[in-house]
Formats: structure tokens, sequence, C-alpha cells
């Protein structure tokens, strides 16, 4: 399990630049006029984690299997979009299908790059997109309370559920909050993510900057960082001309490359990282001398949902999980030294995954 993250904005802020770069294909054509993107990209990125190349050595293991991360590059919105503007209502569908909402915003000065509206100010780009998808939600909220009246007057017990969630989204849409803002019971929760809100979607705000503010950022990106605090949401800073470049290069000129910049990691790195805050993600890892894998549960994931992740069988079958806290597998030379420091653990059903732990499930086929 990876997670899907849709790229939005509005055109012409970077969003087809960085898409090129973080999946290093030329897929999605990056060119400096509305609409450029006609359908939406998708591309798969291993997720970057040193971790796994230190546990790999030490087993001496044949391949290295990273855990994935899909991109959906998403054609960019106008405002009138939630009415039919520009591409209109056809792209809103592939923002319900993703994990979570990467906002690119156009927060560096460039007159040769036009700007729908005449002018760069990031935050007023993001309101305008954040209107256009609560319209959108308040429309599909208002048809499927229409929907589900007949059902509801009938008794049915997940018709009732869902028109009193979607009657919490509505009176906070008409608000002028989106869905995310409902507080929803943990009873509810299964049901509310069926609703599939557009607004209802973890969101990251990525400010594009230019080369030079990379590093330090600008006073664009800290206006869009205080939005976002407000909101609860996430803020990265990258610059998707310098990751188009690094995107041309080989890892030790890459290195090289972030450090004449005062960049500690790549902005692929830290966006990953973000998403994975944002939507409670971990990796635990499965090794030995055949491979090295990782594996991308949620926060707070049991022993045999971990183990679900890999086959099904291995859910319905746990019978145990021996485990080891990567510090200790590194530090003790492996899976034999941990065993013999007492340090690989028998785990049972109620264990609570951890991150970076390194597991071997026991099962019943």
């Amino acid at each position: 399990m990876g997670f899907k993250m849709g790229i939005v904005g509005l055109p012409n802020v970077g969003k087809s630049t960085l898409f090129n770069a973080l999946t290093k294909t030329a897929a999605a054509q990056a060119a400096n006029f509305p609409f450029c993107t006609i359908e939406p990209n998708v591309g798969e990125v291993a997720v970057p984690d040193t971790r796994l190349d230190t546990l790999a050595d030490i087993a001496k293991s044949k391949q290295i299997i990273p855990a994935r991360m899909t991109f959906v590059d998403i054609a960019g919105l106008v405002k009138g979009a939630s009415r039919g503007e520009g591409l209109g209502n056809q792209f809103l569908a592939n923002i319900r299908e993703c994990d979570a909402i990467a906002h690119v915003l156009r927060c560096f000065e460039d007159d040769d790059v036009t700007h729908v509206d005449g002018r760069v100010d990031p935050v007023a780009d993001a309101d305008t997109i954040e209107t256009e998808l609560m319209l959108a939600d308040l429309e599909s909220v208002e048809k499927r309370i229409a929907g589900l009246s007949r059902k509801v007057r009938g008794g049915d017990k997940e018709a009732v559920q869902q028109e009193r969630l979607l009657k919490q989204a509505r009176a906070a849409l008409e608000d002028g909050r989106p869905a995310r803002t409902v507080e929803v019971a943990e009873d509810d929760a299964k049901a509310w993510r069926m609703l599939q809100l557009l607004t209802a979607k973890p969101i990251l705000f990525v400010c594009n900057v230019s080369e030079a503010e990379a590093a330090t950022g600008n006073a664009h990106s800290d206006a869009v960082a205080d939005m976002a605090a407000k909101q609860g949401a996430g803020t990265v800073v990258i610059s998707a001309q310098i990751e188009e470049e690094i995107a041309q290069l080989d890892a030790d000129e890459a290195r090289e490359f972030l450090e004449e910049l005062g960049l500690e990691q790549a902005g692929l790195d830290r966006l990953i990282q973000a998403g994975y805050q944002l939507l409670g993600l971990q990796t635990y890892f499965t090794v030995g001398p055949k491979e090295a894998r990782a594996w991308t549960i949620p926060n707070g994931t049991t022993a045999p949902k971990a183990a679900g992740v890999i086959h099904g069988d291995f859910e319905r079958g746990f019978i145990r999980a021996e485990t080891t806290a990567y510090d200790d597998y590194v530090s003790l030379g492996g899976e034999a030294g941990a065993k013999d420091a007492g340090k690989m653990r028998v785990e049972g059903k109620s264990y609570v995954v951890k991150d970076g732990d390194v597991m071997h499930f026991l099962f019943n086929a």
C-alpha cells in the first residue's frame, strides 16, 4: 500500500513541471499556456527511504523493493470550474479518487510566465480552488440528500446515517468551510470516507518558489504557511525548476547539486514525508536474502492488519509476528544478532506496529 496524491492548482503554477520532475517522465506536457494537461497523468515513484538500503546491505538482499506512491497530475482548474468553466467538472472526479491533495501554488515572480489572473497571490489562488471544490461538493451533497429521501422515509439505517453526515457537510459548506473541518465520530468515519467529498480530503500546500529561494522560501510562501497553520494543513516549499534539474542527474550529482543550494533533501523526499504525516502513514520492513521490502500502513495498525497488506491469507491465518526494531536490527548486525541479544520479540494479534519495525509473520495457510 502506498498512497495516491492529486496535484491541483491554477494553470501555469508549475503543476506539470513538478509532476514531470517527480516521476522523471515527460508524460505531462509542461507548457506556458492554460490547460496543457488534457488528461490526468498518473505516475508512480519509489518512496525514498535510506533505511531500506541499510537493511538490504546487512541482510545481503538480492532485491530491494521500496514502497510506492502515486501522483496524479490534474488539469488546471479555473474560477467557475464547478459550473463547467475551463475544463470543468470532468476533472473533479479525478480528485475524488485520490487520498490527499497537493495544491501547488505559484510563489515565484516571472514576467515570462503568465498568470491567469495577471498577478502573483498564492493565498488568493488557494481560495479560488477551495471555493470551486466547495461549490462542487455542495452541489453533490444537495443531489445526494434529495436522492436519499425515499430510503430515509423507509427507515433504512444506512441512508439515515448518510443523510445525517451529508447535512453536517452541507452546514459547513454553506458556512464557507471545507468538509474536512467537520468533526466526525469514530462510528461514522467509514461512512464519511465513503461520501468522497472533495474538500474532506487532507490538503498539502506546495509552494513553488524560484531556484534562488528554494532553501529559504519568500514572502509568498510565508503567507501560505500562515494560511495553512490556521487551517491545520501542511506546507512544503519546493522549486519545480530545481526538481526538474535533479531528475536529470545521477544520485551523486544530485547530492552535490543540493548541497550547493543549501538543501538537505530533494523536494520529492520532503513532499512524500509531508504526505505520510498528513495521512498518518508509516513504514515497516520485511528483510531476507531474497529481498528487502518496505510496506506502508496507517499509524496504529495492528500486526494482523499489517500482515494483510502483504497478503490477505497472512491476516486471516495470523499466528504471531517476530519483530525487531530498526535500530536494534542495525546495531546488532541483523536478525541473528538481534535474536541472540533478546531484541527480537514475539508479538501477538494486539501488537501495534511501530514505524521501522522489521517483521516476519507466521500464519496458518
